[in-house]
């Protein structure tokens, strides 16, 4: 296949609580075909056993790269990818790297609601609530170095939110690769 023929990646980022899956819920629905969605938070559930010389940080990044490797066949088959997980700015250099590598188009958008709104979507969440959203600060703080490709929005539906996002990859906005 040619770069022409194959697809973006579109990495839907944003810390926790922002509403990825839920916009890109909207997204999917609104987008052409062909299109694949990634759930990112389905990679943990492929590591059986764990290393126990493994840090947090380092199985995030595995992840992280295990998802963003597996959109390459499909973007290369022309499917545009949305990729839903919190991938932090630190880790786009390793996204290009990967893209690039089959020269794979690349975008990367940043879901960014107050810390306040995204604290208290995670505590609202059924199952996997997060009562105390002061472990997460910390990656909600890593979101500042995107500011480029980010939508700070507490009060939009998801479906205006995603009408923005696709408006946006239209544009070229945020491309990166």
């Amino acid at each position: 296949m040619t770069s022409r023929e194959s697809k973006p990646i579109v990495i839907l980022s944003g810390p926790i609580g922002a509403g990825k899956t839920t916009v890109a819920r909207e997204l999917v629905a609104s987008s052409p075909a062909p299109l694949a969605y990634i759930e990112g938070d389905k990679f943990w559930f492929f590591i059986a056993k764990g290393a126990a010389n493994h840090r947090i940080e380092l199985k995030f990044k595995m992840v992280m790269t295990a998802m963003t490797t597996a959109a390459l066949p499909y973007a290369l088959y022309g499917y545009e990818v949305i990729l839903d997980f919190s991938i932090p700015p630190w880790f786009l250099e390793t996204a290009q790297r990967i893209a690039k590598s089959r020269d794979v188009p690349l975008d990367y958008v940043v879901l960014r609601p107050s810390e306040a709104v995204c604290a208290a979507r995670a505590a609202g969440r059924g199952e996997g609530a997060i009562a105390d959203y002061t472990h997460y600060r910390e990656l909600y703080s890593s979101f500042d170095e995107a500011e480029r490709y980010t939508i700070a929005d507490d009060a939009s539906e998801a479906a205006v939110v995603a009408a923005r996002i696709r408006e946006g990859l239209n544009a070229g906005k945020f491309r990166i690769s």
